[in-house]
């Protein structure tokens, strides 16, 4: 097992809003591909779309009736079915080596780690008031005297003034990225709702979850994912960005990941967090995440940092639970049809970051027999 590598280096947000995702450590410039060494004991051979219940012909089209890579600027994109991959397809410089930083997506496996926490006794529950574990650190912060609970930056109500989506909000993540203390940035911030009642995306509150699984595994947030997540999954290679001069890492974006790794993760959450027979997060954990617990901005459904999207496909829908970060950055589980996708790409603060939706709707899920 290879030692996790995480980056050492602050990576500073280029613009303060961000379309359709919310930036997540982001902006509208791509970071540069990073190669790992091919791993020979890897198990990963392609099956044929027959042997699972899908069309080939239709999967096909889903590459070849693309633009030209320098214009969809997708850089890839795994499909599989009842955990077998049937298409792997890369452009733009990347492959199957090459891992690409997930942006928002990242926010997600925050959320596993933090019910892996719960289910291993290091947190009591999503009930948990944050100054539990961070009052020491923050005393007499505006955030510790506004009785905020670890659900709460779960899903994004805290009740602070933080809105990465309002360019004005004193919490958008454009006036975080310049301070050295991204969790001190987040508890400083004045309240303006009640926790739990109002749901605007923030990326410093998911920020602020990391240095509380820090605080309550006594474990930094590399060391955590790689023991209790990326290494029983077989996940060999993972990047985590950090800040505060590399004392913190940042668990609210730029996490690299290989798309192969994420379609794992993806695979996980399909299987209601077993895997290989081992229950690496509670099932519990997974269908409460995967709620519909609250509303982004009064009509996107959202659980705990995982998304909720529904697909129509002649005339029937299907729910899927998504990580998504801006460019395009998916995994995209479907349980009523045994699929996961994983995406990435470079279509940052534009429209095109959803063009991964339209591919899933318009081939691979009508590909589904």
């Amino acid at each position: 097992m290879k030692k996790t590598k995480h980056s050492a280096a602050v990576i500073v947000c280029l613009l303060g809003s961000l379309l359709l995702h919310g930036c997540g450590a982001g902006g509208s410039k791509g970071s540069e591909p990073v190669k790992v060494a091919t791993d020979p004991g890897e198990q990963w051979s392609m099956t044929a779309p027959a042997e699972v219940g899908m069309n080939a012909e239709l999967l096909n089209k889903a590459v070849s009736e693309l633009p030209a890579a320098d214009q969809h600027k997708m850089s890839g994109m795994i499909v599989m079915r009842r955990g077998k991959p049937v298409l792997e397809q890369y452009w733009n410089g990347y492959d199957k080596d090459t891992m690409h930083d997930m942006r928002s997506a990242t926010k997600s496996i925050t959320s596993l780690m933090v019910g892996i926490a719960i289910d291993k006794g290091m947190l009591g529950s999503a009930d948990d008031p944050i100054k539990t574990h961070l009052e020491s650190a923050y005393r007499a912060t505006p955030a510790i005297a506004h009785n905020i609970a670890i659900k709460d930056l779960l899903t994004m109500s805290s009740g602070m003034a933080c809105n990465d989506r309002d360019p004005k909000s004193p919490g958008n993540e454009e006036y975080m990225y310049p301070k050295g203390d991204w969790v001190g940035f987040f508890m400083g911030l004045p309240p303006a709702a009640r926790p739990g009642t109002k749901t605007l995306y923030c990326t410093a509150g998911v920020v602020t979850l990391g240095r509380i699984l820090t605080e309550a595994s006594k474990t930094s947030i590399p060391d955590f994912s790689t023991r209790h997540l990326f290494a029983p999954l077989g996940i060999n290679n993972a990047r985590w960005a950090s800040f505060d001069n590399g004392r913190q890492t940042d668990t609210g974006g730029h996490l690299y990941l290989r798309p192969r790794d994420m379609a794992k993760i993806g695979q996980l959450v399909l299987q209601g967090g077993k895997w290989n027979g081992t229950q690496i997060v509670s099932s519990s954990w997974i269908t409460k995440a995967t709620s519909t617990l609250t509303y982004m901005d009064s009509k996107e459904e959202y659980g705990y940092l995982w998304w909720k999207h529904t697909f129509t496909v002649e005339r029937k829908t299907y729910v899927a639970h998504l990580a998504r970060g801006n460019g395009g950055q998916y995994i995209i589980v479907v349980p009523a049809l045994e699929l996961v996708a994983a995406f990435t790409g470079e279509n940052y603060n534009s429209p095109a970051s959803r063009r991964p939706l339209d591919v899933l709707e318009s081939y691979v899920l009508p590909a589904v027999r």
